[in-house]
């Protein structure tokens, strides 16, 4: 196979966000009265700090005749100073994933969002991670027993870095975290449940599980939780289990967990790749070339198949586009990996591909989609202060506060139930209207409970309660998708009668 050519790209806006408009200026202009035109003419604030904006030129004209600029100048476009390194590493060649997912066709970025693996250890002494920058430790790290090769190979398909030894991983540059699960020489669910939530302190990113098991653990389902309303991603391997019937796997089948199938060199569904309705999407998992550590192979290279191997490709793309897309939060990024894949199966979602396959340049380019707020919110525990979260959600209304809108999504499989707390005023009636697809219920409210009586039950997209009571008290809305995956709009109002 010919070495990868070098390619030199054109940046077409200082802004990865939004393109800019044709003719714009950029202007500084003299702060107070001088942003409050700036905004009135249309401008786009870049620079709060620095009262900076774009403005087409009829605004810059409004502007001067105010009075208001301080330096104005036509934007301009910029080139890169240098031509992007291309993945020049010996075994390039071998890595055919890098055509399938798009990898090939743009440059990966600089040092950004945190990747943390949680797994077996990682090899610190092996050629790929010994002089890596941006590779940190949290645990102490062993690779010495049999069954301790995995977090190794995991994360050199996620960062294996560019400098002429064997493999080139997605995300080259990655900040690389690494928890070591395995201290008896096995993973370890409650080692792996404190790598989840030591990295989820560590503040927003994406962790990395590429194991699994067929019993649910809700301790598990907690420390993932825990991650995703402490604002990471977390990703998944969907499990290897397709020619066995393909049993339910944790954490892979919790909701809010991307998860990711296995697909082949024919851009096909892996035969071994477990099928169920939370596969979100499939990357290449057959045939993959990792690093391994010295003390297993003395050559430091094995390939390997699994899902195990396609997550971790995910999760480098994923800290990939949230490192050049930062404005994105973790509802919205989760979206946009999984909707922008390219459908392989059947027409729409299917429990073998979920979305399709991975492709770094769509999630790159795909829209932005709307946030879903107060997740995760499916049971009382995760929305009530002092539950599940130290801090709870705040309830859409309250006393002195009984009106509200909202805008959210719901899945069956990714999320599945949206709960939120509302006040029910004393000798007066509270209705909810939900434009959607939705099915919605009051409940009574339950705090320590995972189910709650049902107060009312919704008709025609409204659902209404009369508190009889003398004092008023919190009660649930509880909403289930009626389809796959539904977007809805609730409003909250209250009455006489």
């Amino acid at each position: 196979m010919e070495a990868l050519a070098p390619r030199l790209i054109i940046v077409t806006a200082v802004l990865l966000a939004s393109a800019a408009p044709a003719r714009a200026e950029l202007v500084q202009v003299q702060g107070g009265r001088g942003d409050a035109l700036a905004r009135r003419a249309g401008g786009a604030e870049l620079v709060p700090e620095l009262s900076i904006w774009r403005l087409d030129a009829a605004g810059l004209a409004r502007l001067r005749r105010a009075g208001v600029v301080r330096v104005a100048e036509p934007e301009r476009l910029l080139t890169k100073t240098a031509l992007a390194a291309p993945a020049t590493d010996p075994l390039v060649p071998t890595e055919w994933w890098r055509s399938a997912v798009g990898a090939d066709r743009v440059d990966a970025p600089g040092p950004g969002k945190p990747i943390t693996i949680v797994d077996s250890g990682l090899d610190i002494t092996h050629p790929e991670f010994a002089t890596r920058p941006n590779t940190i430790l949290m645990n102490k790290q062993t690779t010495t027993d049999e069954d301790e090769d995995h977090g190794t190979e995991v994360a050199s398909v996620i960062g294996a870095p560019n400098n002429g030894f064997g493999i080139v991983g997605v995300y080259p540059d990655a900040v690389l975290r690494a928890w070591d699960a395995s201290p008896f020489g096995i993973l370890n669910e409650g080692a792996a449940i404190q790598g989840i939530a030591e990295a989820a302190r560590e503040g927003p990113g994406v962790i990395n599980l590429s194991f699994g098991g067929e019993d649910a653990d809700p301790l598990l389902d907690d420390a993932v939780m825990f991650a995703f309303r402490s604002g990471s991603l977390v990703v998944a391997a969907a499990g290897n289990e397709g020619l066995e019937g393909s049993p339910k796997g944790y954490p892979a089948a919790y909701p809010h967990v991307l998860t990711v199938g296995a697909s082949n060199e024919a851009g096909r569904v892996a035969s071994f790749s477990t099928l169920a309705p939370t596969v979100d999407l499939v990357a290449p998992g057959v045939a993959i070339p990792v690093a391994e550590p010295l003390a297993q192979d003395p050559s430091g290279y094995v390939q390997v198949p699994g899902t195990s191997f396609s997550a971790p490709l995910v999760a480098g793309a994923t800290a990939w586009v949230w490192t050049e897309r930062p404005d994105l939060d973790n509802t919205q990024l989760f979206e946009i990996m999984r909707r922008s894949a390219v459908d392989i199966g059947a027409r729409g979602f299917d429990s073998a591909s979920g979305y399709g396959l991975l492709d770094i340049p769509g999630a790159l380019a795909n829209s932005t989609p709307a946030s879903d707020p107060q997740e995760p919110n499916e049971v009382p525990a995760e929305i009530e202060p002092h539950g599940l979260f130290p801090v709870g959600n705040a309830p859409l209304t309250r006393p002195g506060h009984l009106t509200a809108s909202l805008a959210a999504h719901l899945d069956r499989s990714e999320d599945p139930v949206d709960l939120y707390r509302l006040w029910s005023p004393a000798r007066e009636v509270l209705r909810v209207h939900a434009a959607g697809a939705v099915k919605m219920r009051l409940l009574r409210r339950a705090p320590r409970k995972t189910k709650a009586a049902a107060l009312a039950v919704a008709k025609h997209g409204t659902v209404a309660y009369r508190n009889a009571a003398p004092h008023g008290a919190f009660v649930y809305v509880e909403l289930r998708p009626v389809s796959r995956a539904v977007e809805y709009t609730l409003r909250i109002t209250v009455a006489r009668r």
